[in-house]
């Protein structure tokens, strides 16, 4: 392997891709974090609109800022997004091309993960899209003849030498040139770019600079993305509830990113550090005990005094607060001996051990602070790996894994669920794909192979769709991502449903349980047309209270000890911001449907009393000083939200 390159400048740098291959570019790029937004722009720059090039790029989730909008929304988020990523943050060309269907015949980009909905209007995206388990993109790669890898890295350049780590996507690349290598084809010219950002993580992914063939250390680079914190409702809070009660101290916890995620982070430490609150929380929340029933079964109760192991593909700000609270913190070992003694309860020391296990790294700037200060202080507690290392159990390090991974759960979101117990999270049943299978049918299918392991779905019991509410959980639906055949465990905010070794019938029912009561009778009647469930079934009384009033009736007592904070570990929005919010949710909700609007009528008419805050709210906006007709009535409209939320 010849020695490292290492240039300055992106022209010298995109010169040397072209020249090795021949001007007709077929690359591979880390998912998420890694690509290197600068040197990516600078190839497509390149090869659009030039005849005798081309540019094929395989990937995934090409993050992009969310488009302003239009209108309010427009008012709302412009200032927002240049807050929060920066006005050097630089956007994918490619990306932004893809999403309006303009990208040229000469770049192709094929992507096996999606941001979630943002390419369901592009024609080119959903035919290129390549649907595959993560821990199959690696193999599949090798026979896409990629003759060009980028990656952004962080390195570190000091007395003992420069240092190189992948840092947040050790995920796909090692994996990927390990097995090139075993295939006898010739290995791709390898482009690392350095990011003073990008947290130094030692271990698995760090390599030896000589991995790769070019390193580019750019004068300026861009900042990173930083994922914004959403807001956590009310209904996720009661859903995170219900999950927290079914993991149990000393086991293992797969998480993903979004709010229902912090929602279960949330419960988590609320049964950590306020366990009485907890309990009397839950217990209001599970009116038929399911989940309590559960929850001394096979789940957990007690404040977290061994502790949690975390083994996730991605890693996100949830496992920083689970860490910090004390929540995180048991170890596991590489060597079989001592991780057999640890499962034994045998004290085997903190040394060499780690609390962490992840492929990929994606969330806020905290989160990235977080690990940079976590490699100076305890560089054995975060484990970044190949995606092999974390989303399965074949090959040499099947009966470790199982061993670390003790008492595993896996929580995943879908979009819906049927009664009988397969998941949709990826796509709709007319082809379009909204994200991507990703690991999930990877964690699924582990979960029911190790012991004392459970695969556990989360999703919200219905959603707005054209103005109107829908059930999420349906009879049945043309497009699955986890089949029936695993099914295991669903939560809603109604409470838990364990599928897992259950008749057809029995399945059925337990989804009615943690149905929308507004759509309980219609989905019994489907399931008994189908012969899946008895005649005589009769919906018990409790699960006529699964509706928003009888949810907000059971969260209370969070409500009354103050925890129902939509923003729980904190906003990227300002206290003006967080009181436009509900204002603006409140407005778009009634912009759908021929009633809504009739309400916006006349809310115009009959804006209400002002409230404290008001005038901040609408100079946030720019609407103090409406001129314009069209200004005049959204400023009233304005008004009248936020006096009605």
């Amino acid at each position: 392997m010849p020695s490292l390159s290492r240039v300055s400048d992106t022209g010298v740098c995109v010169a040397a891709i072209l020249d090795h291959a021949g001007g007709h570019l077929r690359i591979a790029a880390p998912l998420g974090l890694g690509k290197p937004h600068g040197l990516l722009n600078a190839l497509y720059r390149a090869v659009n609109g030039t005849p005798g090039r081309s540019m094929t790029l395989f990937t995934a989730l090409s993050l992009t800022r969310p488009s302003a909008g239009k209108g309010l929304q427009a008012r709302f988020l412009g200032p927002f997004l240049e807050r929060h990523f920066g006005a050097g943050f630089e956007d994918l060309d490619y990306a932004l091309a893809q999403a309006r269907n303009a990208l040229p015949a000469n770049v192709r980009v094929h992507e096996f993960y999606m941001q979630s909905g943002a390419l369901l209007q592009s024609g080119r995206a959903q035919r290129d899209y390549i649907s595959q388990n993560y821990t199959h993109v690696a193999r599949d790669l090798v026979e896409r003849d990629i003759n060009v890898l980028v990656q952004l890295v962080a390195v570190r350049d000091d007395g003992a030498g420069m240092r190189v780590s992948l840092s947040s996507n050790p995920d796909l690349t090692l994996d990927f040139l390990d097995r090139l290598a075993a295939s006898g084809k010739p290995r791709p010219l390898c482009i690392a770019v350095a990011h003073p950002d990008m947290p130094f993580v030692s271990g698995n992914a760090e390599v030896s600079p000589d991995y790769f063939d070019m390193l580019l250390e750019p004068a300026v680079s861009p900042p990173l993305f930083a994922v914004p914190r959403p807001p956590v409702e009310p209904a996720e809070y009661a859903l995170g509830m219900h999950a927290s009660a079914l993991v149990r101290d000393g086991g293992t916890l797969q998480i993903g990113i979004g709010a229902l995620s912090d929602a279960i982070v949330r419960a988590l430490l609320l049964r950590h550090e306020q366990n009485k609150t907890w309990r009397a929380a839950l217990q209001s929340l599970d009116g038929e005990g399911f989940t309590r029933a559960a929850m001394r079964s096979w789940g957990g109760s007690e404040r977290f005094v061994t502790g949690l192991y975390g083994a996730s593909e991605m890693v996100m700000d949830g496992f920083m607060y689970l860490q910090r609270a004390g929540v995180l913190r048991r170890r596991a070992y590489d060597d079989l001996a001592k991780e057999r003694d640890a499962a034994a309860g045998i004290d085997v020391g903190a040394a060499g051990g780690h609390y962490l296990r992840g492929a990929f790294l994606l969330g806020s700037r905290d989160l990235y602070a977080w690990m940079h200060r976590s490699e100076a202080e305890d560089p054995d507690a975060i484990d970044m790996c190949q995606v092999s290392n974390v989303n399965h159990l074949y090959g040499d390090h099947q009966v470790l894994a199982a061993l670390q991974r003790r008492d595993a759960r896996f929580f995943n979101t879908c979009m819906m669920a049927t009664l009988t117990g397969a998941a949709v999270s990826d796509g709709l049943e007319d082809g379009a794909v909204v994200s991507g299978v990703g690991g999930q049918y990877n964690f699924v299918a582990m979960a029911h192979e190790l012991p004392g392991g459970r695969s556990i779905l989360l999703l919200r019991s219905t959603r707005s769709k054209n103005g109107k509410t829908v059930s999420n959980i349906r009879w049945n639906y043309g497009h699955e991502t986890i089949p029936r055949h695993l099914r295991d465990v669903f939560v809603t905010e109604y409470g838990m449903a364990d599928l897992r070794g259950r008749s057809d019938e029995e399945c059925v029912i337990a989804m009615l349980g943690i149905a929308d009561a507004r759509f309980i009778d219609d989905l019994a009647e489907e399931a008994r047309a189908a012969g899946k469930l008895a005649h005589d079934f009769r919906i018990p009384d409790p699960w006529r209270a699964h509706t928003p009033d009888g949810l907000r009736n059971a969260l209370r007592p969070l409500r009354e000890n103050g925890l129902l904070d939509p923003f729980p570990f904190g906003s990227d929005f300002t206290e003006v911001e967080r009181r436009l919010l509900p204002a603006l949710g409140w407005l778009g909700a009634r912009a759908t449907s021929l009633q809504g609007r009739l309400a916006l009528a006349g809310a115009l008419v009959v804006p209400g009393k002002p409230v404290q805050g008001e005038d901040e709210a609408v100079a946030r906006m720019g609407l103090d000083t409406a001129k314009t007709v069209a200004d005049r009535l959204q400023a009233r409209l304005l008004r009248a939200a936020l006096r009605r939320v």
